[in-house]
C-alpha cells in the first residue's frame, strides 16, 4: 500500500530528542513527560496544533552521545495522559522519515527545525526477488516470535504487505543494538532496509541456536552430575547398611585415598605426587579406565615400605659364626661380608650412616660353577646381618621393563622386579639376590642388563626411578648380591659396578665336611630316617665325593647321598636290612653301583690315556668349574695322508691358533730339542680334543699341545701324574693364564699329583687351599723346554721316533 505522503513536503517541527533510543516509522511508543525535553516538544506541538488541523506533530530524533543523525521520524501525539506507573506521559506514533534541515523559530521552549518528508514508496507489483525477501523475513520473524511465545503478534506481522512498514517493524526487536537501529533509520531505500533487517534477524537466530545448544549440553551435564551424585549417595548408603549387617565398622574398607595418603608415612616428594594422583582420581568418573590405573598406582605406592628399615646385627663375631655354621669353605666371601659389617658398624658409631644422601649399600658379584652355594649364601648373608632376604631370578629375562617397570599407559602395567622385591621384603634395606645375572638376554624389548646399570651403581641408585612409580626410590641401603656361572657373559659396564668374589669350588675335604654337616642331616629328614638309624662313614663320604661325583659344587654329591639313603630305607621296608646301619666305602658299590670317576692314576697302566706317545693331560676351566682336558696328536701316513694341520674337537679360533703356534715352535726348534721334525713337511699332523660335543677355546692349552706333539715326535710317553696349563709363544715362552685355582682343584679331584703352571701365575697359588697344595707338586716354568723336561718320561731302551729322519 502507498505511504501517507507521496511527494516531499516541507515541514517545521519541534524536536523531541530520544536518549539512546530509536523509534522507527509505524512504532507506537509511550514517553515520560517528566523529561524536560519531551515535555517541551509535546507542549510546543500542542501549541502549534491549535492553529493547524490534525494532531500535534513532533520530530523524533535519537540522541547518541550528544549527537544527532541526519534523519528523524515524524511522530504524532496520539494521546496525553497517565502512564501505567501514574506518571504523566504521551503516546506517540511514528509516521515517516524526515530529512532534517536547518533550525528555525517556533512557539514554546522546544528546538524547532525544518525538514522534508522522505518518499518511501515501492512500486507495485513487487519484483520477484523483493517478494522472496518479504517471505524470508516473515518466516524468520515468525520463527523468532514462536520461540518467544508471542503468538498474537505473528498474525499481525503476516498481515503487513508494505515493504517499508515490514522493514520498520524490526524496530520492536529487543536484540537490535542502538547502532543497528540507527542504521535502519538512515537507510531510506525500503528494499535495502528490509535486507538489512533480514540479515540482523538471521544472525540473531543463528546465535540463539548456538546458545540453546550450549545451554542444552550444560543442562544435560548438570542433570547427569546430579543423577550420578544422587546414585553415589544411595550406593554409599547401601554399602553402609551392608557393612552394618555384616558386623563391620563404618569406614573399615574406606576408599578415601586422600585420607590414606595423608595418614601414611611417605617422603615429601612421594606425598606430593600421590596427592596429585588423588586429585585426578577425584575428578575422574568410575567409568574412566584412568581411575582404575590411578587406584592401582596409589595402592602400590602406599604398600611400599618407604621409611621401614631393619636394624643391622652389628655383632661381628656372631655374624661370622652364622656364616661359618651355614657354609663350609668360601672364606673369601665370608671375609668380605665380615669386613662390610665391621665398616658399617664403625660408620654408624661415628655418625656417618648417611653421606651425601647415600647409605653404605654393597654390590657383590658371586661368580663360580653351579652347586657351590652361591644362592644359599645370599640367605646366610641376610641371616648374618639380620635383614630381610629376597631372591630375584633373572635367568631368561629379556624385557627391559622387567627391571625398570612398565609405563602406566599400558594395560596391566606393573613396577619392575626391583621395586617388587623391596615391596615383598617390607623394608628399604633388604638383601636382594639377583640370581643368574649372566643369563640375562636382550632383544627388541631392550637390554635388561643396561637397566641394571643404575640399580647396581652405588653412586646413582639412591635416586632410582622406576618407569611405573615415576618417583625416586632410594636403593643405596640395599645389599645386592649377584650370582653368575660365567664371568665373560656379564657386560663389562655392569661388572665394573660390582665387587667380584670368585667361588672356585670345594676341595675334597670341604665336600666331606659339607656332606657330613649339611647334606646328610637334610637328606635323612627327607628320607624319613633318624640320625641314629643310618650313619655314613667318612670313608664313604670321601669316596662319594672323589669317585662317584667329580664336580666343583655339591649338587651331585647330595643326589648321591639321597639315593644312598633311599636305597637303605627301601631295603629296610622290604626286610632286607636291619637298622641302625653304618655305610662304609665298601658298601657303596652294592648300594648305588660302581664309581663313575676313577682317577687316571688308579687305572691299569695299559688302560691309561697317556699310555701311548702323543697324549698329554691339560687343565681347563668350564662353566661347571675346572676340568681335566686330554690332548691327542697323531701323524698321517706319508703315502695316504695330506700334509698340513688338522684340528678336531669343536675348537675356537684362539685354540686353533695355539695349535699352529705349537707346531711352528717345534718345527723351528726341532734340532735344539733333538726332535726329528724334518719329515713333518710330508706328513699331516692331526690334533684332537676328546669330548668333541663340548666347544673349547682359549690359549691355555698351548703347552699341552706342544707337549703332546713333542711326545709323538720323540716317542716318549707323557707322565700320567702330570697335568699342565699355560699359553705358549713362538719363541717357547710360557705365558700366564687364568683360573689357576679352579684348574688345580680339578687336578686334585682327578688324582693328579704334579702340575705345571706359568711362572707369572705363581701369585695365584695364594688362593688355592693349603690342603690341596700339600697334595700337589706345583712347578712354575717360564719356557716350554722346562715343561718337556718335567712332563716327558725318559725314553725307553730301544724306543724310536715315529718320524723318520730325513736323509
Amino acid at each position: 500500500m502507498a505511504a501517507e505522503s507521496t511527494a516531499p513536503t516541507p515541514l517545521t517541527l519541534p524536536v523531541l530528542p530520544l536518549d539512546d533510543e530509536v523509534v522507527l516509522p509505524g512504532m507506537v511508543v509511550p514517553l515520560d513527560l517528566n523529561d524536560a525535553d519531551v515535555r517541551a516538544a509535546v507542549e510546543a506541538a500542542q501549541a502549534a496544533a491549535r492553529s493547524e488541523p490534525g494532531k500535534p506533530r513532533v520530530l523524533l530524533v535519537p540522541r547518541i552521545d550528544g549527537t544527532y543523525p541526519g534523519t528523524g521520524v515524524l511522530g504524532t501525539v496520539e494521546q496525553v495522559g497517565r502512564l501505567a506507573d501514574g506518571d504523566p506521559g504521551a503516546l506517540i506514533r511514528g509516521r515517516g522519515r524526515v530529512r532534517i534541515g536547518a533550525g528555525t523559530n517556533g512557539p514554546g521552549a522546544a528546538l524547532w527545525v525544518e525538514g522534508t518528508r522522505i518518499d518511501e514508496t515501492v512500486p507495485e507489483p513487487l519484483p520477484g526477488h523483493v517478494g522472496e525477501l518479504v517471505k524470508e523475513y516473515k518466516a524468520l520473524a515468525t520463527a523468532w516470535l514462536r520461540k518467544r511465545g508471542a503468538w498474537q503478534v505473528v498474525d499481525r506481522v503476516q498481515a503487513i504487505d508494505d515493504v517499508s512498514a515490514l522493514a520498520d517493524n524490526s524496530g520492536y526487536s529487543p536484540f537490535l543494538t542502538t547502532e543497528q537501529k540507527v542504521e535502519l533509520l538512515e537507510t531510506t531505500d525500503p528494499v535495502s532496509r528490509l535486507k538489512l533487517a533480514t540479515q540482523h534477524l538471521r544472525d540473531h537466530l543463528a546465535e540463539q541456536d548456538v546458545a540453546e545448544t550450549i545451554a542444552k549440553d550444560v543442562q544435560e551435564g548438570v542433570d547427569k552430575q546430579q543423577r550420578e551424585f544422587l546414585l553415589r549417595r544411595q550406593l554409599e548408603a547401601v554399602r553402609k547398611e551392608l557393612r552394618e549387617l555384616n558386623g563391620e565398622k563404618d569406614g573399615e574398607e574406606s576408599d578415601d585415598y586422600r585420607a590414606r595418603v595423608e595418614a601414611a608415612d611417605l617422603p615429601e616428594k612421594v606425598r606430593e605426587a600421590a596427592l596429585k594422583e588423588v586429585d585426578k582420581l577425584e575428578r575422574s568418573s568410575d567409568q574412566s579406565p584412568e581411575g582404575s590405573w590411578i587406584r592401582t598406582w596409589l595402592d602400590t605406592v602406599l604398600e611400599l615400605p618407604w621409611n621401614e628399615r631393619t636394624e643391622d646385627a652389628y655383632d661381628i663375631q656372631g655374624a661370622k659364626a652364622v656364616l661359618d655354621a651355614e657354609h663350609a669353605g668360601l672364606d673369601d666371601v665370608k671375609e668380605r661380608i665380615t669386613e662390610y659389617l665391621a665398616v658399617r658398624k664403625r660408620r654408624g658409631e661415628r655418625g656417618l650412616g648417611v653421606v651425601g644422601g647415600r647409605r653404605g649399600g654393597a654390590v657383590l658379584a658371586l661368580v663360580g660353577p653351579p652347586g657351590v652355594g652361591k644362592t644359599s649364601l645370599g640367605e646366610s648373608v641376610a641371616h648374618a646381618m639380620g635383614r630381610k632376604f629376597v631372591r630375584v631370578a633373572l635367568g631368561g629375562v629379556r624385557d627391559e621393563a622387567e627391571i625398570r617397570g612398565h609405563r602406566r599407559t599400558y594395560v596391566g602395567a606393573l613396577p619392575g622386579r626391583i621395586v617388587r622385591a623391596v615391596k615383598e621384603a617390607g623394608s628399604m634395606n633388604p638383601v636382594v639376590l639377583l640370581d643368574e645375572i649372566d643369563k640375562v638376554g636382550s632383544d627388541f624389548r631392550g637390554d635388561p642388563a643396561a637397566a641394571l646399570l643404575e640399580v647396581l651403581d652405588p653412586a646413582q641408585n639412591h635416586t632410582f626411578r622406576d618407569h611405573y612409580l615415576e618417583v625416586e626410590l632410594d636403593l643405596s641401603d640395599v645389599v645386592f648380591l649377584a650370582t653368575a656361572n660365567v664371568l665373560e657373559a656379564i657386560p663389562e659396564a655392569l661388572l665394573d659396578r660390582m665387587e667380584l668374589v670368585r667361588l672356585d669350588g670345594y676341595t675334597e675335604d670341604e665336600k666331606v665336611v659339607i656332606a657330613r654337616d649339611h647334606l646328610l642331616p637334610r637328606q635323612l629328614e627327607r628320607a624319613g630316617l633318624a640320625a641314629d638309624e643310618v650313619t655314613l662313614d667318612e670313608s664313604a663320604l670321601r669316596k662319594l665325593a672323589g669317585e662317584y661325583t667329580r664336580e666343583a659344587g655339591v649338587r651331585n654329591l647330595e643326589r648321591s647321598v639321597a639315593r644312598l639313603l633311599s636305597k637303605v630305607a627301601a631295603q629296610h621296608e622290604l626286610g632286607e636290612r636291619e637298622l641302625p646301619f653304618t655305610v662304609t666305602d665298601g658298601d657303596l658299590r652294592a648300594l648305588i653301583g660302581r664309581p663313575h670317576h676313577v682317577p687316571e692314576s688308579a687305572q691299569d697302566p695299559a688302560e691309561r690315556r697317556t699310555s701311548v706317545p702323543g697324549v698329554a693331560t691339560g687343565l681347563a676351566v668350564t662353566g661347571a668349574g675346572g676340568d681335566v682336558l686330554y690332548v691327542e696328536a697323531s701323524l698321517a701316513d706319508p703315502e695316504t695322508g695330506a700334509a698340513g694341520l688338522t684340528l678336531t674337537g669343536q675348537l675356537g679360533d684362539v685354540m686353533k691358533e695355539s695349535a699352529q703356534i705349537a707346531l711352528s715352535f717345534l718345527r723351528s726348534h726341532g734340532a735344539e730339542l733333538e726332535l726329528p721334525v724334518a719329515g713333518l713337511k710330508d706328513r699331516g699332523v692331526h690334533i684332537h680334543f676328546p669330548a668333541g660335543a663340548v666347544p673349547k677355546d682359549g690359549p691355555s692349552a698351548g703347552v699341552t699341545m706342544t707337549t703332546a706333539l713333542a711326545s709323538l715326535l720323540s716317542g716318549r710317553l707323557v707322565r700320567t701324574d702330570v697335568a699342565m696349563t699355560g699359553e705358549v709363544s713362538l719363541t717357547g715362552r710360557v705365558l700366564p693364564i687364568g683360573g689357576v685355582k679352579q684348574k688345580l682343584l680339578a687336578a686334585h679331584r682327578a688324582g693328579i699329583t704334579t702340575v705345571v703352571i706359568p711362572k707369572r701365575n705363581e701369585a695365584d697359588l695364594d688362593d688355592v687351599p693349603a690342603e690341596v697344595l700339600d697334595k700337589l707338586e706345583v712347578h712354575t716354568v717360564t719356557d716350554v723346554r722346562q715343561v718337556l723336561e718335567l712332563a716327558l718320561a725318559p725314553a725307553a731302551n730301544g724306543a724310536e721316533s715315529q718320524v723318520p729322519v730325513a736323509a
